[in-house]
């Protein structure tokens, strides 16, 4: 199906002039009907503001975002459990967006290595214009459902996959596309949007909506929109690690040390998980390879490296299930 048929439905032959008019009011419509590109009240004459006025507008209208994320938490929570089954089962979860939404999905994938030492391949996404969109304006192509299908089907997604789509406007043609491709294969889908009733919410299987309201420039949702969104996907994969057991207590024990900083969190975290000084910490990550894992189990279980691997393993890498020696039930 082709974008015009999202944007125009009509059972009789209309001349192509009359066609390209009516698709642009129905564009039209649509988008006065997104609360996203409504008229904010609460920043009328914003371009005669002071600096400091402009500041408080936009902080005020900021605090609204928290209170739009909480009531999608079921949701949220859903999709939690179900990326972490699905990773814990060898699948995917794979990001697609656009513009702004495209961009915080890539910044929230490109986190999951260093953060929980996730192979690259664990979490991924997928940005309408490619990776050149991420510095540079691509938008054009979000409007095309054929390289959402196209770039989706790249990837082949599989029922053990998680497919969500990132959009504030929840009807942008790429994303929509692309996650109905997903879940006809089989794959589990969801949305993050910001309005209700949208095309992307009607071809995800769960809808995570955050409806932060009109933005204080209006239809600019890299502003309320974005910081909804950000904090939704952050929470998704944040939790989805930490119900994999890559996160003990409150510390990111899967932390992969590959600079200074890294490093001396490792220690950091584990000097402060087993009580013990500096020197012992130091000791035993080398001792078990430089893993953080490794060492935490070997120290709480008091047990060797060998026996810390095996217990890891036994786990899927769950550390505190490795500390008790039992496996990962979600």
């Amino acid at each position: 199906m082709g974008t015009d048929a999202i944007l125009i439905s009509s059972t009789t032959p209309v001349p192509a002039a009359a066609h390209k008019v009516d698709r642009h009011k129905d564009q039209a419509s649509q988008l006065q009907e997104l609360t996203t590109e409504s008229h904010n009240e609460a920043s009328q004459g914003f371009d005669t503001k002071s600096a400091l006025d402009i500041a408080r507008i936009i902080n005020h209208e900021d605090a609204k975002v928290a209170s739009a994320v909480k009531k999608a938490i079921t949701e949220i929570a859903l999709v939690i459990d179900q990326v972490a089954r699905s990773l814990r089962d060898g699948g995917r979860l794979i990001y697609i967006g656009a513009g702004s939404s495209g961009r915080i999905a890539a910044l929230d994938a490109a986190e999951c290595p260093p953060s929980y030492s996730t192979v690259p391949g664990q979490v991924q996404y997928i940005m309408a214009g490619g990776p050149k969109a991420l510095a540079s304006a691509v938008e054009v192509n979000e409007d095309s459902e054929e390289l959402g299908q196209r770039d989706i089907a790249r990837r082949r997604p599989t029922r053990k996959d998680v497919i969500i789509g990132v959009s504030a406007s929840g009807r942008t043609p790429y994303v929509v596309a692309a996650v109905a491709y997903a879940r006809a294969r089989g794959a589990h889908t969801a949305a993050v949007t910001c309005n209700q009733g949208t095309p992307l919410a009607a071809v995800a299987e769960t809808v995570i909506l955050a409806d932060v309201g009109p933005e204080v420039i209006s239809g600019s949702t890299r502003m309320k929109a974005g910081s909804a969104q950000k904090m939704i996907l952050n929470m998704i994969t944040t939790g989805a690690m930490t119900r994999l057991g890559y996160v003990y207590e409150n510390l990111m024990v899967n932390v992969h040390m590959q600079n200074s900083k890294l490093v001396e969190r490792g220690i950091c975290l584990l000097m402060r998980a087993c009580q013990i000084d500096r020197a012992t910490a130091v000791e035993t990550i080398k001792c078990a390879g430089r893993s953080v894992p490794v060492a935490l189990v070997m120290l709480k279980a008091k047990v060797d490296k060998p026996e810390a691997v095996r217990r890891l393993a036994k786990s899927d890498g769950n550390v505190r299930l490795a500390i008790e020696d039992n496996v990962m039930d979600l």
